[in-house]
């Protein structure tokens, strides 16, 4: 380990209770998909005191950023925080299911979570600073808030947009979330693409379907007209039809998935009016973008059915286009190395504690070593691999789904996992989401993870600044896997030909004279 290495352990060791508040901080705001205005605020603040050049509204998305500091020429080595939180998952940061204070559980709240994952990095970027001032090592580091990860939202629009362009390493961190990947680094199979859009029908003009130029009625009867179903009709046939999808292609080529949200329905009065305007937005997961394409294409088709049917028109907007992601060997091993280096997180009789009165509130009888033990352990990115594609067919070469893929292809990527806490559980029993996503925000359950992705994060930033022949081997494997590096004869270009999706109807926090609420209000107990 290099002096500039234990000097960034250190730093965070220093610094953990802050890390800790500040976990808890993001955790509370539990703002969704492209409406993190808290969350990104806090961010630019904090690393403009910190002495970072930030970029506001990045890439033209509201609530990200791009900031930098430079110590001299040299290497750019790029990290970043995500910080969206999940509709309908609001829990408090305690022991029982519960949503945070003076909100209902239809409200946001961190799933991954989040919180976690964008303060590991925060205190990664800043123990790496740190250590470079100590030891004057030269060169930048890039640091991006990356809204509206839940529906792959800024990192296809960031990489078109050039914001990973020119990076020597860029270091993706999240909390692991599926065995094997738990303390490890991904190798081969990274993750697929993703293709998610809005479908929008509008009811223009009810009074003329199913009516010719001379049906005498110049005036229709106010009650009694017959007039087009409407856009909420639209929508429940798009919604129906396309269930089919399930059944007719999903389960003939394995790994890949689709979901959809309703953001927008309704718009009838009480006058008997057909409801002019309804939105659902649909999630495409497919380790192939061709696989994607076919999907989106019999979306495509049913809406238009949908359409005609309903006396509607229909408009597709694009939330995103994200790209299956590259390996890099060269940046895993360096990833990974970094892991061994501080070492799996460990978790306490504290946080035993608490994992146990979860157990019991869940439950479950409380059990004496509670922690997952594959939460504690190590594993190596080939044997992870090998354990990872025993339910993989041999042809399938991208699984599961985050957009961090679209870095991968601008800059040598790796991307890491660190154990969040899991609990364990009795044969047959499965925990309510609500015991995840509280062991995300209490401090003796996430603290553990968030000090240790820190650390391998810091540390895997410093090895690619104080060791050339590391940068050196993971660009010429980036320019062997994309035949060229950027624009190479084997390299995906972005995806990406839309602006951001911002002004539809996603779900957030709002103010009113009763205070602020989540836009489904809290349901009163009274």
């Amino acid at each position: 380990m290099t002096p500039a290495q234990a000097t960034a352990l250190t730093f965070v060791d220093e610094t953990r209770r802050l890390l800790s508040a500040w976990t808890r901080t993001i955790f509370d705001f539990g703002e969704t998909a492209w409406r993190e205005y808290q969350s990104a605020a806090w961010y630019v603040d904090l690393l403009k005191r910190e002495g970072f050049s930030v970029e506001e509204g990045s890439g033209g998305m509201p609530t990200a950023f791009c900031a930098h500091w430079s110590n001299g020429p040299g290497p750019t080595i790029g990290m970043y925080a995500e910080y969206d939180a999940v509709p309908g998952n609001c829990q408090d940061a305690a022991t029982e299911q519960r949503p945070r204070p003076g909100l209902s559980v239809h409200a946001g709240g961190h799933t991954d979570p989040h919180s976690g994952l964008g303060i590991s990095s925060l205190g990664a970027l800043l123990a790496t600073k740190a250590a470079m001032q100590r030891h004057g090592l030269s060169g930048t580091l890039r640091f991006t808030g990356e809204p509206a990860e839940k529906v792959r939202g800024s990192k296809p629009i960031h990489a078109a947009k050039g914001y990973y362009d020119g990076l020597d390493g860029m270091i993706s961190f999240h909390p692991f979330y599926m065995l094997p990947l738990c303390n490890t680094a991904r190798w081969d199979t990274h993750c697929g693409a993703a293709y998610a859009m809005i479908y929008r029908f509008v009811c223009d003009e009810p009074e003329r379907w199913a009516r010719s130029a001379d049906d005498g009625a110049p005036i229709p009867q106010s009650h009694s007209a017959v007039r087009a179903p409407g856009a909420n009709d639209a929508l429940m046939m798009m919604y129906m039809a396309s269930k089919a999808l399930r059944d007719s292609m999903l389960p003939h080529q394995g790994g890949w998935s689709i979901s959809e949200a309703i953001l927008t329905a309704g718009q009838a009065t009480a006058d008997n009016l057909p409801a002019g305007l309804a939105e659902i937005q649909y999630m495409i997961r497919t380790p192939t973008v061709a696989m994607a394409e076919r999907a989106s294409a019999v979306l495509d088709a049913n809406a238009d059915a949908a359409a005609r049917m309903a006396g509607c028109r229909f408009e597709r907007h694009w939330v995103s286009k994200s790209r299956p992601g590259l390996a890099n060997h060269a940046m895993a091993q360096v990833a990974y190395e970094a892991l061994q280096a501080v070492g799996p997180p460990r978790w306490d009789e504290a946080a035993r504690v608490v994992a146990r009165e979860i157990q019991k509130n869940a439950g479950v009888d409380p059990m004496a070593a509670p922690i997952l033990d594959e939460c504690e352990r190590l594993i190596a990115p080939q044997e992870a691999e090998t354990i990872l594609r025993r339910d993989l067919p041999p042809s399938q070469v991208n699984s599961t789904s985050d957009d961090y893929t679209d870095m991968s292809w601008h800059a040598p990527t790796a991307r890491l996992y660190v154990a969040r806490p899991a609990l364990k559980a009795p044969s047959g029993f499965s925990y309510p989401s609500w015991v995840m996503n509280a062991l995300g925000g209490i401090a003796e359950t996430i603290d553990p993870m968030v000090v240790c992705a820190a650390k391998a994060v810091a540390l895997s930033a410093l090895r690619l600044f104080e060791d050339p022949s590391a940068r050196k081997a993971s660009r010429n494997e980036f320019v062997e896997r994309t035949g060229g590096g950027i624009g190479g004869s084997r390299w995906t270009a972005p995806l990406c030909d839309y602006e951001p999706p911002i002004h539809f109807r996603w779900p957030e926090y709002v103010t009113t004279p009763r205070g602020r609420d989540w836009w489904i209000p809290t349901v009163s107990n009274t």
